[in-house]
């Protein structure tokens, strides 16, 4: 958790800029970032096995397509993500294209829109920018500001910060856990 305070200091003025200024909101915030990826900007894998498919996808795989996805990142992602979020159809590619990436996992083509429009950063033209580690805290920032966090960690409601980030409640136990050590962190690195 060292990343955590070394990323309040060195990204305080970005935090800033998008209203993540005290104490309960950076708390929030890094509970949120520590648990999506432990503070290290990733890229959505897409690569899953016929039996992953069917489990996790079922609403887009069954025993008849499957083994023509199975193992291919691109042709999931891009079967997954078609015609959602601003994506073209599966043929266009956008699904994988725009998957999830950064500290929060963005994805979809209208939130790299949004976001390269508001920052002035291209993230269109090349998505993989939010793997740099400034870039993943401007577009994670970006998302919380956008999403209405800063009033949701206001209340100190992690049940609704965490449906926010998530789409659900998976990961709310251990966030709750995270949540108390970021808590001694922020408080201790704010005094």
């Amino acid at each position: 958790m060292n990343k955590i305070i070394e990323y309040n200091k060195k990204f305080s003025t970005i935090l800033g800029i998008y209203g993540i200024n005290n104490e309960l909101r950076k708390q929030h915030f890094f509970t949120q970032l520590w648990h999506e990826s432990k503070l290290n900007p990733i890229s959505e894998n897409m690569n899953y096995s016929a039996t992953r498919l069917l489990q996790v996808f079922p609403k887009y795989f069954n025993k008849i397509n499957v083994s023509g996805y199975a193992n291919i990142p691109k042709k999931i992602g891009s079967r997954v993500y078609a015609n959602r979020m601003g994506n073209g159809d599966e043929a266009s590619g956008d699904g994988f294209l725009f998957r999830g990436r950064g500290f929060i996992q963005l994805t979809g083509r209208n939130n790299y829109i949004l976001l390269s429009k508001d920052t002035r950063i291209d993230f269109i033209k090349n998505p993989d920018l939010l793997l740099d580690v400034t870039n993943s805290i401007i577009a994670s920032a970006w998302f919380w500001q956008k999403n209405g966090l800063n009033a949701l960690a206001d209340k100190n409601d992690m049940k609704a910060v965490r449906k926010v980030v998530n789409g659900g409640y998976i990961g709310l136990k251990e966030c709750e856990i995270i949540f108390k050590e970021v808590s001694k962190i922020i408080k201790w690195k704010t005094q």
